[in-house]
């Protein structure tokens, strides 16, 4: 796999090891993400998620001790709290998300894909009926256009926390997300998946989690 990494890209998450190892990691979603190792930003999505149709890649590196815990802030743009974008045009709908992620060490190796193994906990859901999405003046919060918000757990991000109660993420296949703009610049391992909330439209913001030991 071809990489150009700027060593201004290499982020270093504090650890009291002498060495951390170096990883090397490729995320694309729609339309943005956070990336936190234990608890520290390690990446964020270059385009802004107001930017109409920000579909892209990106590859940087960190660097970290293992165990450490992979936190994965996700969203799909929306408008406002109805969970809809392009209010008020032909093109009013719900926008759907999806995000896949690999993450490889300084030898090349697989080390974590993102895959049914994840655990993602939705925070913003909306519309909460889907209906919401034909009104012609929808408003958040009334008739069929109510949502469910909360906020992100504390140290949802770090080992120690308790996500037993988390479910497991929902693996899409091409066809159903219709990745572009970026997908197809990475070359993909095997078992990396595409992985969202439970409803594509519906799941707006989702936090995801792995450790890799």
């Amino acid at each position: 796999m071809k990489r150009a990494i700027a060593l201004s890209a290499l982020l270093c998450v504090p650890t009291t090891a002498l060495a951390a190892e170096s990883f090397y990691a490729d995320v694309w979603a729609d339309n943005w993400f956070e990336m936190r190792i234990n608890g520290t930003q390690v990446a964020e999505d270059s385009v802004p998620i107001t930017t109409e149709r920000s579909f892209n890649a990106e590859s940087f590196a960190f660097e970290a001790d293992r165990p450490f815990v992979i936190g994965l802030v996700a969203k799909d743009f929306k408008e406002n709290d109805t969970g809809l974008e392009y209010i008020g045009t032909r093109r009013q709908q719900m926008g759907d998300g999806g995000v896949i992620v690999q993450i490889m060490d300084a030898a090349g190796e697989t080390v974590a894909v993102s895959g049914s193994d994840w655990q993602c906990l939705v925070i913003h859901t909306a519309p909460l009926d889907k209906s919401c999405e034909a009104e012609t003046d929808p408003v958040a919060g009334e008739g069929v256009c109510t949502f469910e918000e909360m906020d992100e757990p504390e140290g949802w991000d770090q080992s120690g926390f308790d996500a037993s109660n988390w479910p497991q993420a929902s693996v899409f296949s091409e066809r159903e997300v219709s990745p572009k703009d970026g997908y197809d610049r990475i070359d993909w391992v095997d078992d990396a998946r595409l992985i969202w909330g439970p409803d594509l439209e519906q799941s707006n913001t989702v936090l995801c989690r792995m450790t890799v030991n």
